[in-house]
């Protein structure tokens, strides 16, 4: 029995606004989770030290591989928000092959910022690249709530845990 298991995450479908968009997104870059750090330093103290202080914006990045009106109409207005699913197959490798396929799956709600007109090129692909300002973010893999990050409604879950918990009950929120 082999000791290493390694995951592979290679391929994932996108849902924009729950309209399957198979094989229309090229690439997705997820939003990075970015603690935002506070210095404190004082008298006594032989160094200083950073404390959490909140999470800094979340964005996403969609590239498609071509022109999608529908996906372009939801993208050009700023004052609604789409809702963006990508489900992946997360797979488990260990010397004996393949072991074990698990859903992994990221949910998004935010505003798009930014839509492409598109670069196009002769004989080449054009290319489209969406950036959304994300409000909310959750990701589950095999049933497992990883995390879940709402910043207009205070939410910031890690394994369900909410981190939030004394915050909301020392300020009555």
């Amino acid at each position: 029995m082999s000791k290493i298991e390694i995951n592979k995450l290679t391929n994932a479908n996108v849902y924009m606004n729950r309209i399957n968009l198979l094989g229309r997104a090229e690439e997705v870059q997820l939003p990075q989770i970015k603690h935002k750090m506070a210095e404190h330093k004082a008298l006594g103290m032989i160094g200083s030290a950073e404390f959490f202080a909140g999470i800094d914006k979340l964005e996403c990045k969609i590239k498609w591989n071509a022109l999608y009106p529908s996906v372009l109409l939801a993208c050009a207005n700023p004052f609604t928000s789409a809702l963006i699913q990508v489900r992946a197959n997360l797979e488990t490798y260990n010397g004996t092959g393949r072991t074990n396929e698990v859903p992994a799956t990221a949910f998004l709600i935010g505003t798009f910022k930014e839509f492409p007109l598109g670069n196009i090129k002769p004989h080449e692909n054009a290319e489209y690249e969406t950036t959304m300002s994300v409000t909310y973010a959750k990701l589950i893999v095999d049933s497992v709530e990883i995390f879940e990050i709402d910043v207009l409604e205070n939410i910031y879950k890690v394994g369900m845990v909410d981190m939030l918990s004394t915050f909301k009950s020392n300020t009555g929120a």
